[in-house]
């Protein structure tokens, strides 16, 4: 069988479609609000020129992803489709979909999937006993990887120099009184998580809920993933997170181990 040829990274430039980076970033531009848009607002929002964004928008509309009354731009629900391509695709949540569902059944707290996305962690499945609340986190739902147990879980795995680099170049953005933002702190924090293979964040992310997570790692040991089990500081304890959570998390993300390529 003929090898396949690897492209150069200035190959790859010469094949970039700027009209398609534009048109996603028009898309991601619709996070700024939770209310319909103007044009003018769109615009701003994805650093592109008014008219170009009105052609993209009304290219959009086209295809079934935006509609318009003529002034005011919202997403329509067809935008879904284009996750769930991602999640029907998506091995890590197959595989660990059961996993969820016996941690938070035996935990009898909401247990979540997550996955590194640049600067952010993007929940990819969840899992909810019917007894509590699962408001909050949800099905696509992005957080800075930074302050999360889930974030300095997976980020345990980059080399001490790559992850202080990494830590002063990425947004460190203030998400509540307890916030860790300076970057020795947080370095400290993601060194001592990876030697004991879990990171526990007490109300650095979200105010009044704390957060145990553990890597997923696939067959040969590279972490891909992160699950979590999050509850409310007045219901759970720090201890009683490492007590009996820990051992849950860590029993679900080695059982799939040899079942992620």
């Amino acid at each position: 069988m003929p090898k396949l040829k690897r492209e150069s990274r200035e190959e790859r430039a010469t094949d970039f479609v700027e009209s398609l980076d534009r048109g996603l970033r028009l898309l991601q531009g619709f996070a700024a609000s939770r209310e319909p848009m103007t044009l003018s607002d769109l615009a701003r929002s994805a650093e592109l020129p008014r008219a170009t964004a009105r052609r993209i928008l009304f290219t959009l509309e086209r295809g079934g992803y935006v509609a318009s009354d003529g002034k005011l731009f919202t997403l329509t629900p067809h935008v879904l489709t284009l996750a769930a391509s991602y999640l029907r695709s998506s091995q890590l949540a197959t595989v660990l979909q059961p996993v969820l569902d016996r941690v938070a059944s035996s935990a009898q707290e909401i247990s979540s999937l997550a996955v590194l996305d640049r600067n952010e962690v993007v929940f990819i499945a969840r899992s909810s006993p019917t007894r509590v609340f699962s408001g909050g986190i949800d099905i696509g739902y992005r957080l800075p990887a930074f302050c999360t147990s889930v974030g300095r879980a997976m980020l345990g795995q980059f080399g001490d120099d790559e992850l202080a680099a990494k830590l002063r170049a990425m947004p460190r953005q203030v998400m509540t009184p307890q916030t860790v933002t300076d970057p020795d702190r947080v370095l400290a924090s993601i060194i001592r998580d990876r030697a004991q293979g879990y990171s526990l964040v007490d109300r650095e992310a979200e105010p009044h809920f704390r957060s145990i997570s553990v890597p997923v790692r696939r067959y040969d040991n590279v972490i891909i993933a992160a699950i979590n089990i999050g509850a409310h500081v007045d219901r759970i304890s720090t201890n009683e997170m490492i007590e009996r959570f820990l051992p849950l998390l860590r029993e679900g993300a080695e059982s799939v181990r040899s079942q992620l390529l």
